[in-house]
């Protein structure tokens, strides 16, 4: 099978969504012939013109006030936010419009918008352009939010998103853009709430969201030299949670790591952990540990963005406190 990049697959998902269904448009600043800041939408301007490929002002809740009118009237727009950061500027047509219309329409309103956009640090991009705000948009009723870690995951969810009838947070790591892996030339869909097992082990999970399932993975590699095998399990979407599958990899384990890139307090790990205490509490052999960034906005120094990021040095040194240690073989 071929590879992509992650950026690549995102444009091909646009690309046959729009070829598929006529309503679908895709709206932002600097996507039209500009391709997007990161390339995500390069060449679709001149494939399909103004009206589907519409470059915005910018304004961020213009963009959203955009997408609510289109969807409610019967499109499926498609709209990047470009910094994930720039929610704030938009964030009453997202917390109170774009959530909250379906279900004080009785769910006669539907409500078929997408909302693209990066997220997370490693750029020196400085603390307003390298947030990680997932946790914030999970507390919204009303909202799907994905976050795929591959191009394989990238196509899939993205497609789902587009044909989903309900608002989705489709998220992507910066970090990622440039990784490749196999991505099938058909359409094809992921279903939300489809949690995946990235590598089977024994001796502990580590839920790992975005880049860090990379990172878990590498820390999984470590581990593995020294007889400690590790499971990965990335959710793929946050909302829905697959707890099933992650509870049912700690039944397996007896032991839990949870790693995202967002600062640790209060952020979704929390979440899972909480909700993996109450499904699997009895099979725990360790308290679950989580890993995530220091509490601080992200530092513009290149040397201290680098100590403020989580990776797998973290995450091993997570799993050497929750797992005995091992006497050399």
């Amino acid at each position: 099978m071929r590879e992509l990049h992650f950026v690549h697959a995102i444009n091909e998902a646009l690309r046959q969504e729009m070829e598929r269904d006529p309503t679908v448009f895709i709206a932002g600043e600097d996507i039209g012939a500009h391709g997007g800041a990161f390339g995500a939408t390069a060449a679709l301007h001149a494939e399909y013109g103004d009206t589907r490929v519409v470059d915005t002002p910018i304004s961020e809740s213009a963009i959203i006030g955009l997408a609510v009118g289109a969807a409610v009237t019967g499109m499926r727009p498609v709209v990047e936010i470009m910094f994930m950061d720039f929610i704030g500027c938009c964030f009453d047509e997202i917390l109170n419009q774009m959530a909250k219309m379906k279900y004080m329409f009785g769910g006669k309103a539907r409500l078929p918008i997408v909302v693209r956009s990066a997220f997370g640090g490693g750029f020196n991009l400085a603390a307003q352009h390298s947030q990680s705000l997932e946790a914030l948009l999970c507390h919204i009723p009303g909202l799907l939010v994905v976050m795929p870690s591959s191009a394989t995951d990238a196509k899939g969810l993205l497609i789902s998103a587009i044909r989903d009838d309900n608002p989705v947070i489709f998220l992507e790591h910066k970090g990622l853009y440039r990784k490749r892996s196999d991505v099938p030339e058909e359409p094809y869909v992921i279903p939300f709430g489809s949690a995946e097992v990235k590598r089977q082990g024994h001796d502990v999970t580590v839920i790992a969201t975005a880049r860090m399932v990379h990172e878990a993975l590498k820390a999984a590699h470590e581990l593995s030299e020294q007889g400690i095998e590790v499971e990965v399990v990335d959710p793929r979407s946050l909302v829905p949670l697959d707890v099933e599958t992650m509870a049912e990899s700690v039944r397996k384990t007896h032991r839990l790591v949870v790693a995202h890139e967002a600062v640790r307090d209060f952020g979704i790990g929390a979440e899972i952990v909480a909700r993996l205490s109450v499904e699997a509490f009895d099979y725990l052999d360790a308290p679950p540990l989580r890993v995530g960034a220091p509490y601080s906005p992200v530092p513009f120094s290149p040397a201290l963005e680098k100590e403020w990021l989580p990776g797998s040095d973290e995450i091993v040194a997570a799993v050497r406190e929750v797992v005995p240690s091992r006497a050399p073989a």
